[in-house]
């Protein structure tokens, strides 16, 4: 049989593999989003991670829990676990390995389903974290069983992990993980990470990301007598002011030649992710009213998104520029600024192994050119990357990008299905490139 033919028949193999496992599909994404892994605070990290080790060990894989104890957000009550399956083929050879982080956001308010539910209609699947990104961790999952059932004498490895915290920075997950040696070279060689980028395209990388706090400082007093005091919160809206009126119109002339989606990402930004000035907000039982007081300080938090043309050094300089403005022209302005986490931008060149492996798939099954993207905001593939020093790397999966984090979150079945059917083949290509460069040669 010619490879032309063979190539056909793998495919043909798999995509009747896959077919066979539509209702399995479904019916594993309704129960991942059943189990509400809610970050913060960092719910169910354990029962999620033993539901997949529970599957996936059935299923022929070696499976790992492992608890990143003392990471950001750790605790007894919430402690971060992960997941990681591995099955060694029948031969020496490469390590593909899927990734999934398994938190989800808050749910938020506007829903019209229940959203842990997992409710099917309309050949969607809906739930808080359907889209972003259990229908992805669930496509994948099915893709590695598909291919290992068609294929059960394959080379190489085949790894799947379910992680936690990325929607909080990834430090309890896949950053800890990296920092034990779990993404090292070494050990893996190519990494495909199932956000929800659209199925026809390859997510090479992201912009970067700078989290700080602004601290104000002021001088309490009676609020009758604001005279005697100094209000912290009007010197934040100095600053506030001040970044109406000079920062983001400048941001807003920063365009970047990569393909960042969407468009709008392709400029610089910045976020006030939260506000707070004086008394701190009571309980939710508390019927009383606020003491009469001058705040005396004053705390913003900024997520600042960058260009892969800037560099970080300049983007913190650009707010210490700012707030010593701010200082210079305003009586008594005292502030303090703290970074909280900073990652640089993140991008794999566009002849990667798995690029083009991801790419050759979305031909195949999709038959169209896949779309080379960059992400709005960063995923763990910063950690891969940064400190698992894995270049191989993508995001690549189902789902719809705009729908993440929105209420009555979903993901398209046949979407599914799609996805899982490209990264069998890409498992299939990765795995079998060494033979196949022996049989150029």
């Amino acid at each position: 049989m010619d490879d032309v033919a063979s190539a056909e028949k793998r495919l043909s193999i798999l995509r009747h593999n896959i077919e066979q496992r539509r209702d399995d599909l479904v019916e594993l994404t309704r129960q991942l989003i059943r189990i509400p892994t809610l970050n913060p605070p960092g719910e169910c990290y354990r029962d999620i991670c033993e539901f997949l080790a529970a599957r996936l060990k059935a299923r022929g894989f070696t499976v790992r829990l492992l608890r990143a104890t003392g990471t950001p957000g750790d605790s007894d009550r919430y402690p971060r676990w992960n997941v990681i399956a591995r099955r060694e083929g029948s031969a020496s050879g490469p390590c593909v390995h899927f990734n999934s982080h398994t938190d989800v956001v808050e749910t938020g308010r506007g829903w019209s389903v229940d959203p842990f539910e997992g409710l099917v209609r309309d050949g969607k699947v809906y739930g808080r974290g359907a889209c972003d990104m259990k229908g992805g961790l669930a496509a994948s999952i099915i893709a590695a069983e598909a291919y290992i059932a068609a294929f059960p004498d394959h080379p190489g490895t085949i790894e799947i992990s379910g992680t936690a915290d990325e929607e909080t920075g990834g430090y309890g997950g896949v950053a800890w993980l990296a920092e034990q040696g779990y993404f090292s070279p070494e050990r893996v060689q190519h990494v495909i990470i199932p956000e929800p980028l659209n199925k026809e395209r390859i997510c090479r990388g992201h912009r970067g990301v700078w989290w700080a706090e602004i601290t104000t400082h002021g001088r309490i007093a009676h609020g009758s007598m604001p005279f005697l005091g100094d209000c912290a919160v009007r010197h934040m809206g100095a600053v506030m002011m001040e970044m109406e009126e000079r920062l983001f119109p400048a941001l807003a002339e920063r365009r970047t030649e990569m393909p960042v989606v969407p468009d709008g990402a392709r400029q610089s930004t910045m976020n006030i992710n939260s506000l707070h000035g004086g008394q701190a907000e009571p309980e939710p039982d508390f019927t009383g009213f606020p003491s009469a007081c001058v705040p005396d300080s004053a705390r913003m938090v900024i997520d600042r998104r960058y260009l892969v043309e800037e560099n970080y050094d300049d983007v913190r300089a650009e707010i210490v520029e700012l707030l010593e403005r701010v200082r210079r022209e305003r009586a008594d302005f005292d502030y303090d600024l703290s970074e909280l986490w900073h990652v640089n931008p993140s991008l794999t060149e566009p002849d990667a192994p798995v690029v083009g492996a991801v790419a050759q798939g979305i031909r195949r099954v999709l038959g169209c050119e896949p779309v080379h993207v960059l992400s709005p905001g960063t995923y763990d593939q910063k950690h891969i990357d940064r400190i698992g020093r894995l270049k191989d790397c993508i995001a690549y999966g189902p789902g719809i990008l705009d729908l993440a984090h929105q209420p009555d979150e979903y993901v398209g079945i046949s979407d599914m299905q799609d996805s899982a059917l490209v990264m069998a083949l890409a498992i299939d290509d990765l795995l079998h490139a060494r033979q196949k460069r022996q049989k150029q040669e």
